[in-house]
């Protein structure tokens, strides 16, 4: 048998103010929960008591709900003060802490008996209990208004979607009973005793005057709320139909909308039938308060709950926005009577008879909308203005229905015509921090997205194709991106415009495109068609398409260098020259290793293994992508101080910090080494330290240098002295000790050349 938890009654003595009395219900088991389908339910905790300036509702057990507000009575009568609840997590626990309702919300426009002055709902996922505290603003006197409850919305698990997402494969409640059909809405029954139906409540109210105090009851019940089917709207030029108007065209695509079918409305709330202005002239964008920390899974029972609060607790006939749009862009229909018509909502207090209202699920507060929300909401905004030819980023003059001030302090008269902006917020038109501090700086960026052109619009990069400078180059294939700060969603379609005509056309998705340029100069763009047939163009650019190669007019040579040698890394300068008819890249450098150069560079240093042919092979490359190849083979050779002809007194040293192990001293006045080979670049290896002197060197049989080895610090392989030629041909190089005074001495480690 399926279990119920029973309401009992409470009361306690506060001082001297009275007694303050509350509901109680008794515990029960969180685990039976969210397994089946369950229908929408609504429940009232009522707190009467003395009059005085603050009400308390001690913590208290609850069935589950998901939403959460107050009310009172008196549809038109406000709460002059703070009310703030903390609720209990069902699934954790744990208390919340304590949160602020929004209580300077809209009045009615045209208050009916059954109506209820309320909160905003606030949202805070599956509870269980429930504490409460009002206080008159000055803390502790004035009276509060009368009939004060604390209302409690569980939205059910009403849509198959929501059943696949609780319900785990094969599961079956043992004894549960038959599954409740979307459209059940359940209220508890008058007597605290009772067990809620599954069902309608189908008592009516007895007629009241809803300005008016209700008496002060002694006890308190959970009740359920009063069911009313009041018209939303007061007399106001102009008036609003009962009769169903035809939906005109839009100037843009409808964007997707979840029918209210598919958020699981129980349509028996809102048995009156709507009513419909003559045409849209604004948007009013508000949010509705709660947590931010919603899954998108649950936006639909975000939905429900509303429609259940403004129905059974504030006792309208039907959600008051038009349309809802939670964080992932999801649009929900909101007040019945068709999303393509002029439906006449409840959502903007005085303003309702010339325009649609948009509410964003979510406290925007400190924290601003998704770009999702954003974008939904200009769709919404720009579709429902576009079915009456209006520029959402213009404005409409307005008649005021009602005498008011706005949330600047701006003041409103009755009858008189006022100049908003076709997406404005709700505190542009009422009294109220909605659509939140951090929501409403958006509005502009709504603005923009709806009406288009598309915004931030530029070409990110063009792939096949190098820069230099303001103009690209390329071998003819490129791929052009781009990016955009309007959502696709409000997006026609890119174009690539080559010198000024359409040679491509993508999706709204895209974000590139690709298309092959003739050879010769062009200028490249990229438009964007918004939605609305607006188009916007990036700045061209200049691009060539060209295909001829690069060249060198010095292919790679290499020349030994002075520095350290040692038997598998000889010293070397490489050089070369390259040139291209219009922008040079870069020279790689691509064999025997790797480097790359920029265009103006023509040496680099290197080393080269001794003994060892390599190919010393460079690319040069322009902005295009062409490229051209030079190469020229070289071979670093290493004569030892063995093989030179020697004239003199030379004596052998042996140590490992020679090349081979060996070298030649001599501090003999004209001793000699003579060296003959075949190749183009010569360099002198030595030993130096301080007591070194000076070599004169002689090539081809002419004196060319005198060189000094002396060190501060000892150095050992050192190619003191070079010689490069412009061709390789045989040469002879001849070393002879010029005899220093005080330090005559020389020692040579032998003679490099390149072949």
């Amino acid at each position: 048998m399926k279990r119920r938890t029973w309401l009992t009654l409470a009361a306690v003595v506060v001082g001297g103010a009275g007694v303050v009395t509350y509901a109680v219900a008794s515990p029960k088991d969180p685990s039976a929960q969210g397994r089946a389908k369950r229908p929408v339910k609504v429940y009232d905790l009522t707190l009467q008591g003395a009059a005085g300036g603050k009400r308390e509702l001690p913590r208290t057990d609850t069935e589950q709900f998901s939403l959460v507000g107050v009310s009172w009575t008196g549809a038109l009568k406000g709460l002059d003060g703070t009310a703030q609840l903390r609720t209990r997590g069902l699934e954790s626990g744990e208390w919340s802490a304590w949160r602020d309702l929004e209580v300077n919300v809209d009045p009615p426009e045209k208050p009916e008996a059954g109506m209820r002055g309320a909160s905003e709902p606030l949202w805070v996922g599956p509870s269980n209990g429930v504490e409460a505290r009002i206080v008159h603003a000055d803390g502790t006197t004035g009276a509060l208004p009368k009939g004060l409850k604390v209302n409690l919305v569980d939205p059910g698990v009403v849509t198959d979607a929501e059943m696949r997402a609780t319900e785990p494969a094969a599961f079956v409640a043992e004894g549960s009973s038959p599954p409740a059909t979307p459209t059940e809405s359940t209220s508890p029954a008058d007597d605290p005793t009772a067990t809620p139906t599954d069902g309608p409540t189908e008592t009516p109210p007895a007629p009241s005057d809803p300005t008016s105090p209700e008496p002060t009851d002694t006890t308190a019940t959970a009740t359920p709320t009063e069911s009313a089917s009041p018209s939303t709207s007061a007399s106001a030029s102009p008036s609003p139909s009962a009769t169903t108007p035809s939906a005109p065209p839009s100037t843009v695509p409808r964007p997707p909308i979840t029918s209210r079918a598919g958020w699981g409305a129980d349509e028996s709330l809102s048995p009156d039938p709507s009513e419909y202005n003559s045409d849209v002239k604004a948007v009013f964008v508000h949010h509705t308060t709660g947590a931010n920390d919603y899954s998108c899974a649950e936006s639909a029972s975000l939905v429900r709950g509303i429609y259940a609060y403004h129905t059974k607790v504030s006792g309208w006939n039907d959600v008051g926005y038009n349309f809802i749009v939670d964080k992932c862009g999801t649009v929900f229909e909101g007040r019945k009577g068709g999303v393509d018509l002029p439906v006449l909502g409840a959502h903007t207090y005085g303003w309702n008879r010339e325009s649609t209202g948009i509410a964003v699920l979510g406290e925007h507060t400190s924290i601003g909308a998704s770009n999702a929300a954003l974008a939904s909401v200009a769709r919404v905004a720009s579709w429902k203005l576009g079915q009456y030819g209006a520029d959402p980023a213009g404005t409409v003059q307005l008649d005021a229905g009602a005498t008011q001030k706005n949330y600047t302090g701006t003041s409103f008269t009755a009858g008189t015509r006022y100049t908003f902006n076709r997406i404005s917020g709700h505190r542009d038109a009422f009294n109220t921090e909605c659509p939140g501090n951090s929501l409403y700086p958006q509005l502009p960026t709504i603005r923009n997205w709806a009406a288009g052109p598309v915004q931030g619009l530029k070409v990110a990069s063009v792939g096949g194709a190098g820069q230099s400078g303001s103009t690209y180059y390329t071998k003819g294939a490129i791929s052009v991106k781009w990016t955009a700060t309007t959502p696709s969603s409000l997006i026609k379609n890119f174009q690539v415009l080559v010198d000024g005509k359409a040679v491509a056309t993508t999706s709204a998705t895209a974000t590139s495109a690709n298309t092959t340029l003739a050879l010769g100069s062009h200028t490249v763009a990229v438009r964007a068609v918004h939605q609305s047939g607006k188009t916007s163009t990036t700045a061209a650019l200049n691009i060539v398409a060209e295909t001829t190669a690069p060249t060198f007019t010095t292919t790679p040579k290499l020349s030994l260098r002075t520095g350290t040698v040692n038997t598998t890394a000889v010293p070397v300068t490489l050089t070369w020259k390259a040139a291209d008819d219009k922008a040079l890249r870069e020279v790689k450098l691509v064999s025997p290793t790797a480097a790359t150069f920029g265009p103006a560079t023509t040496a680099s240093h290197r080393t080269a293994n001794s003994g060892t042919a390599a190919t010393w092979s460079m690319q040069a490359f322009d902005y295009a992508g062409n490229y051209r190849t030079a190469s020229a083979p070289y071979t670093p050779v290493i004569l030892q101080e063995t093989s030179a002809v020697k004239s003199g007194s030379w004596t052998t040293r042996s140590s490992t910090s020679y090349l081979g192990g060996k070298s030649y001293s001599s501090g003999s006045k004209g001793a000699a080494l003579t060296w003959t080979f075949t190749g183009r670049s010569a360099s002198w290896v030595v030993s130096r330290a301080s007591t070194s002197g000076q070599a004169h060197v002689y090539v081809d049989g002419v004196k060319v240098s005198t060189v000094d080895l002396k060190s501060s610090t000892t150095l050992y392989r050192q190619a003191i002295w070079t010689k490069t030629w412009s061709s390789s041909a045989k040469h002879t190089v001849k070393i002879v000790v010029a005899g220093t005074s005080g330090r005559p001495t020389i020692t040579t480690d032998g003679l490099v050349h390149i072949k």
